[in-house]
């Protein structure tokens, strides 16, 4: 058992849209991650996600309407939603999901990325 500074682990992300797993919990990961730009449209059949905004501003489109996240917020996307998150400027984010949550959910395109592959920090 060690605390995690968040901040610490942010500023070893150089990158967009990777997220690095922080913590694990209850079958649960914390995911890091730093995003910018528009993300692909998809959903997860099986699990929820929650995005929690920790610097700049989030938006999740959903479709038939978007949620915006300023610093200190968050949202749970429930299961089967179909959201894109958007990111104008750069965003850090802490994310709460299903260790078995794949980034693109029901979409595999160039930004999927392997669960297995995922970076611990």
């Amino acid at each position: 058992m060690k605390k995690v500074n968040i901040k610490e682990k942010l500023d070893q992300i150089n990158d967009y849209w990777k997220p690095r797993i922080a913590a694990e919990l209850n079958g649960q990961q914390v995911r890091l991650v730093k995003v910018l730009g528009e993300f692909t449209y998809h959903k997860h059949d099986s699990e929820d996600e929650m995005f929690f905004v920790i610097k700049g501003k989030l938006k999740i489109d959903l479709k038939e309407k978007i949620e915006e996240l300023n610093e200190g917020e968050f949202f749970v996307v429930p299961k089967g939603v179909v959201h894109r998150p958007i990111a104008e400027k750069e965003v850090h984010l802490m994310m709460f999901t299903a260790a078995e949550n794949v980034n693109t959910g029901d979409i595999k395109n160039n930004m999927t990325l392997d669960t297995k592959s995922l970076e611990k920090i």
